[in-house]
């Protein structure tokens, strides 16, 4: 019963095979069996049960939203009201709001319901969610490992049925990264496609707020409801003579070589369902990734001056490090990386002439263990955090629509990720091609998933 789609769960109510109230008794129930993965922050058993009783009254009288019955948690960095929302910081550890997040007002306008909020990488500044106040949310896969971050909960959240979906933020791959980390699906959609009023930012130019889910049909409903256009439409499998593009840089240097020998075969996997692969030259370098930071850091100085002003010590450790010289960027570096952002944004925008969508590893590794801040990859050492945004970053910086799908596991048994990026509000190509390789290549990995997972949260 925790693995039904959303789909299987709206035709249950309908039939009056299972109520809200009995499936999400039964996701609480797992929640509380489950804490030792540290998924959640605040879980609100109470509002969730009132909101069941509600779409139980709203099946009988057949007046249904896109969501009706459906249990999802959220991010805790965006608000709820009367509900605590930490952004996983000490300094707004008794912090609540008095109105909803955009994004989770139109959710629960469409019937979902709320389990809580879930873990987070503090301020969502990482990509580890290993938080210093709230303690490190772990892998379903395997709990010694990170879920990826910073949306970290949410993954977690959804790999183990700790949720139906999740919702979270993504400022450099922070919903790509836990997607491929857990094994699940996360889409960064275009920016500002999703409404981002009440959201504790990083930066308003690099933030983008998006769905994880456990398969494609369940994405698609989700962007449904969020945006209220018919993404259930794009649900076919015929991809014969789809563009792809392939970086011939970039996307193909400092990638660990069973992550990339699987990219290897996801593409081969995609010709033989008639896709047609053309290589591509990136207008992007590890300047442009740098230069990105100018952005973010500059506006999270911003958001967070009062603190850093008052109350420095505050942050957790890395947090801390990465705000602590935030006011010191000159405004010539800002608007110059904000000039630079709008080239590479039509730079980008030019390649999907010659292409439908762009392929590429979502992270050059998988997850390293909990606590772990340095890797190597090919005899090269590297910061955990570089690594993890090298690959996703770029499509932050654009603002362009980029999707994470499973594409098989490493040889340490953990998940790797595909990221699909496609060109603006054009998530439908994206959501169609996901699709397509998904009920062609991953019905397997999904048990697989899903015993797994089973498996590992048993012990």
């Amino acid at each position: 019963m925790h693995n039904l789609s959303i789909r299987s769960l709206k035709e249950g109510y309908q039939k009056k095979q299972f109520s809200p109230v009995e499936i999400t008794k039964m996701y609480l129930d797992r929640i509380h069996h489950l804490q030792d993965l540290n998924a959640y922050i605040t879980v609100t058993e109470d509002i969730a049960l009132q909101q069941a009783k509600i779409a139980e009254k709203k099946y009988l009288a057949g007046q249904t939203g896109i969501l009706e019955g459906i249990p999802l948690s959220y991010k805790d960095n965006l608000n709820t009201k009367g509900i605590r929302t930490t952004s996983g910081s000490k300094v707004d550890e008794n912090f609540i709001p008095n109105e909803d997040a955009g994004v989770v007002r139109t959710l629960q306008r469409e019937g979902a319901i709320n389990l809580g909020k879930v873990n987070m990488h503090e301020f969502a500044f990482g990509i580890t969610s290993n938080n210093p106040f709230y303690g490190p949310v772990k892998n379903p896969w395997n709990k010694e490992y990170t879920p990826g971050g910073s949306s970290g909960g949410s993954g977690a959240a959804v790999a183990a049925s700790l949720s139906v979906a999740s919702i979270g933020t993504d400022t450099a791959g922070s919903i790509r990264i836990p997607a491929a980390s857990c094994g699940v699906i996360g889409l960064k959609p275009t920016h500002d496609l999703v409404d981002a009023t009440g959201v504790k930012h990083i930066s308003w130019t690099l933030d983008h707020i998006g769905p994880l889910t456990k398969n494609m049909d369940d994405l698609a409903i989700m962007m449904e409801a969020m945006t209220g256009t018919n993404y259930t439409a794009c649900l076919t499998e015929d991809i014969r003579g789809l563009r792809i593009g392939v970086p011939k840089n970039y996307f193909n240097e400092g990638i660990d070589g069973n992550t990339f020998a699987l990219f290897e075969k996801v593409l081969k996997d995609l010709e033989s369902l008639g896709a047609i692969l053309i290589e591509i030259d990136i207008p992007y370098s590890l300047d442009d990734l740098a230069m990105s930071f100018a952005i973010g850091l500059s506006e999270a100085g911003f958001v967070h001056e009062e603190t850093i002003l008052s109350a420095m010590d505050s942050f957790g450790l890395d947090v801390k490090a990465s705000l602590e010289n935030s006011h010191a960027i000159p405004a010539i570096d800002y608007i110059k990386a904000l000039k630079r952002k709008v080239q590479l944004n039509l730079g980008i925008e030019q390649l999907f002439e010659k292409v439908d969508i762009i392929a590429t590893p979502t992270t050059p590794i998988t997850p390293q263990k909990i606590g772990e801040e340095m890797l190597e990859i090919n005899g090269n050492q590297d910061s955990v955090y570089h690594t993890m945004i090298r690959l996703p970053a770029i499509f932050n910086v654009t603002g362009h629509p980029a999707l994470s799908i499973p594409c098989g596991l490493a040889e340490n048994g953990l998940p790797v990720g595909l990221q699909l990026a496609a060109a603006q509000n054009n998530e439908r190509v994206l959501i169609h091609s996901g699709y397509s390789y998904e009920q062609a290549f991953l019905k397997s990995f999904y048990a697989k998933r899903d015993s797994i997972v089973d498996l590992a949260i048993k012990k």
